[in-house]
């Protein structure tokens, strides 16, 4: 019997996650110098990392050769003390992509139910699909959460429902009180998993914290990451907040050292770093009004966004995709996230949204 017979048959059906192109891959194909090329496809910080990380991180080299902190203790302290939490509150992932995963090891199994929006994070379904569990897609409603559709979706085989807010990749809001009156409804045997990685671009969000500190919702966990305001994507780390129990279930999931000494140095120095969160933050209001009036001007429709990106039709995305990486600017195509006719833009610096902008009125002739 030939090994690929025994593979897990969850594998045979298994959607692959398809990232933004890196810069690099994109210049070897077509011939051109790395050095001219914009990549605004996912959802990066276009201001770099913050420098007090880099210092940090610069310090850190000389002790690589010893492994990391294993329970990351200095970094769960200050985040713990930033969020007004305690550090049993939290787990710490590579990006929270592995948080994911750790919730899929503890409640996803074959019969069991996790409920996604229609227009959701890509690796939702594809952990569902690889534990066997039966994924629950919801229409969307205008592109973003039906919460009340989710609700009724739910099912005693459900056990696990997630819901970003901002959305990714549509960068929707849902109303602050249909999130509340959602969290309030959502039975205690799910999992309501609120990812969060956008959160921090939100002058005024909704303040979900009060219920992990107060231990009022058990069945509620915040994702955050440290990839988008922050600029550390390249170190990929993520958390969770939750109740200790379900923190203190998650840790015998993970694996030992799975954060690197470089992140664990570069993202505590960041959480110092206001005054790159206060720059990052500005530069994104900025270019978010550039391009919703520059679309507005020229008839294309988009979706309003709460994140660092902007979703935009523009008739055959594929096509538009690949005109525009031809002119050396890298976007999102949407068609695995079955919007065919749209991209979305990440919000550059301003010389970056400038080229952009005038490449893509090349490319659809305006």
């Amino acid at each position: 019997m030939s090994i690929f017979s025994s593979l897990n048959p969850s594998l045979k059906t298994l959607p692959v996650y398809q990232p933004g192109r890196p810069i690099e891959e994109v210049a070897r194909e077509l011939g051109l110098p790395a050095a001219d090329i914009i990549k605004l496809a996912s959802n990066e910080n276009p201001l770099g990392p913050s420098p007090l990380a880099l210092a940090a991180m610069q310090n850190a080299l000389a002790h690589i050769n010893l492994y990391p902190d294993g329970n990351a203790f200095y970094l769960k302290q200050k985040l713990a003390e930033k969020l007004g939490v305690e550090p049993k509150n939290l787990i710490l992932g590579t990006g929270s992509n592995e948080i994911i995963e750790f919730i899929g090891h503890a409640l996803m199994k074959p019969g069991a139910e996790v409920i996604v929006s229609q227009f959701c994070f890509a690796v939702y379904p594809i952990v569902t699909h690889l534990f066997g569990a039966n994924l629950i897609t919801v229409p969307a409603r205008s592109y973003g959460h039906d919460l009340r559709a989710m609700q009724a979706a739910i099912t005693p085989q459900t056990r696990v429902v997630f819901v970003a807010n901002p959305n990714n990749p549509t960068g929707t809001l849902a109303r602050f009180e249909d999130v509340l009156r959602f969290i309030n409804e959502v039975p205690e045997g799910v999992l309501l998993v609120m990812d969060e990685a956008y959160v921090d671009f939100l002058e005024e969000p909704l303040d979900l914290l009060p219920m992990v500190r107060e231990d009022k919702k058990p069945n509620l966990i915040l994702m955050r990451t440290f990839s988008k305001i922050y600029g550390l994507a390249g170190l990929r780390i993520g958390y969770g907040i939750g109740h200790p129990e379900l923190i203190a279930a998650l840790e015998k999931i993970r694996q030992p050292f799975n954060l690197n000494s470089l992140a664990q140095a570069g993202a505590l120095a960041a959480l110092d770093d206001a005054e790159h969160l206060r720059a990052t933050r500005l530069n994104n209001k900025t270019g978010l009004k550039f391009f919703e009036h520059a679309f507005q001007e020229m008839n294309l429709e988009t979706v309003p966004s709460a994140a660092n990106f902007i979703l935009v039709r523009v008739g055959d995305g594929q096509r538009v995709f690949n005109e525009l990486q031809r002119r050396g600017v890298i976007v999102r195509p949407m068609g695995g996230y079955q919007l065919p006719e749209w991209v979305r833009i990440s919000i550059g610096t301003t010389q970056e949204n400038f080229r952009c902008l005038a490449a893509l009125k090349q490319v659809l002739h305006l």
